[in-house]
């Protein structure tokens, strides 16, 4: 890897991918106390950055060779990616899939040309059964993350970075397989080595997070996340190779605090981010690090989500935030009952918008009943007013 494999990919890039903006964030900063800028590659070609890599490698092999097909696994992005670029480059393309793949992910990828195959349950699964499919057919296989061309095209935005936000203090980068945060990470220390580079992982896929803090190769058993463009066992060997010299600093965060800034970034910034794009915003909202004062920039990595999804996400990012309160307790069960506890909330200002009246729980008095209740509130401090109120009118109120 060199400086200059990243400047000639940027290069061809420019006739091919949208130059997707970095822009300061007024809202955002005075949320976290630092100069906050987003670096927007969900509205990239393909909904991702995924593309950059692609584009680079699959151009890079045209230069020296003439591959019949190109073969890859992904569990979306780089699907896409490698659908988009290898069709609008004339060649053939296999994606394989994990059965879980969003699908509004698998159905453009089709979209874009290229044969699906739907196999195993994560990224994984996905890459084994491409690695079969590889050996039948002969076709270049295209590694979403572990090769240094897929990696030189990723690591672009870093150099788009430093071309809007010379005097950048702090970059924050999405990590699954690594190809993203070691290709901007590599390019960040090139060019200032005095810039703090972050990387960010879910906390239920942290393969990387657990190699670099152990300086040993690590894999997990499972990767469980709702960002599934992060959900990767098994990152990368070049990639860790170079995170673990260029990296500063790697952080996890839960998918409730991701799901809260995707709502955040619907609410505020009207932008649509995936799970796996709104994990750097989601460290600095969740203050991972030392960021007091400083400039930084999030790296919004996609905006590729299932439409059918993003109710889920909403409903995550709104409990996260306080702005839903789901509540349980035990009321006489008699005329009356529940429209007094209805009119205690309606005083509050609290909306109901769920009840379950539950008489069949077998530790109830016969005159009882168990009542759940989920109320819309605007945070949490109403949350703890419309509790104390329902207490005080002889309600014994347990959060769910």
């Amino acid at each position: 890897m060199n400086i200059e494999k990243i400047e000639k990919a940027h290069a061809k890039l420019m006739e091919f991918i949208h130059n997707t903006p970095l822009k300061h964030s007024h809202t955002f900063s005075q949320m976290v106390n630092c100069s906050l800028y987003l670096k927007y590659e969900n509205q990239q070609k393909t909904g991702s950055f995924k593309v950059r890599g692609a584009y680079n490698k699959i151009s890079t092999l045209l230069e020296t060779s003439s591959p019949p097909a190109v073969i890859a696994s992904s569990a979306g992005n780089h699907a896409q990616g490698v659908a988009f670029a290898a069709s609008s480059l004339g060649i053939k393309s296999t994606i394989v899939m994990p059965k879980s793949t969003p699908i509004a992910k698998v159905a453009a990828t089709e979209e874009y040309g290229a044969e699906i195959v739907l196999y195993g349950d994560c990224y994984d699964d996905a890459y084994n059964k491409a690695m079969e499919l590889q050996q039948e057919s002969g076709a270049v296989f295209i590694h979403p993350f572990d090769d240094e061309d897929v990696i030189a095209g990723q690591g672009t935005i870093g150099l788009e970075i430093f071309r809007d936000l010379p005097d950048v203090e702090v970059v924050i980068v999405p990590a699954g397989g690594g190809g993203l945060l070691a290709g901007v990470a590599y390019y960040m220390k090139q060019v200032n080595p005095k810039v703090k580079v972050i990387g960010v992982q879910s906390s239920g896929a942290d393969a990387i997070v657990r190699s670099f803090y152990n300086a040993k190769y690590t894999e997990t058993e499972k990767a469980i996340t709702i960002a599934d463009g992060i959900a990767v066992k098994k990152p990368g060997l070049l990639t860790m190779s170079l995170i673990q010299k260029y990296v500063d600093e790697i952080v996890t965060i839960s998918d409730a605090e991701i799901a809260a800034a995707i709502l955040l970034m619907l609410e505020r910034d009207k932008q649509v981010v995936e799970p796996a794009g709104a994990a750097s915003l989601a460290v600095v909202l969740n203050n991972r690090s030392d960021f007091a004062g400083k400039k930084v920039a999030c790296v919004l990595s996609g905006g590729n989500i299932d439409v059918s999804f993003i109710h889920k996400i909403v409903e995550k990012g709104l409990v996260k935030r306080g702005r839903q309160l789901k509540l349980r307790t035990v009321m006489l069960d008699k005329p009356g009952s529940l429209e007094k506890f209805a009119s205690i909330a309606s005083k509050c200002g609290a909306n109901i918008i769920m009840v379950q009246h539950d008489r069949t729980n077998a530790d109830l008095h016969l005159n009882e009943a168990i009542l759940h209740v989920i109320f819309e509130v605007s945070g949490p401090k109403h949350g703890n007013e419309l509790i104390q109120a329902l207490e005080q009118n002889g309600y014994r109120v347990t959060i769910e």
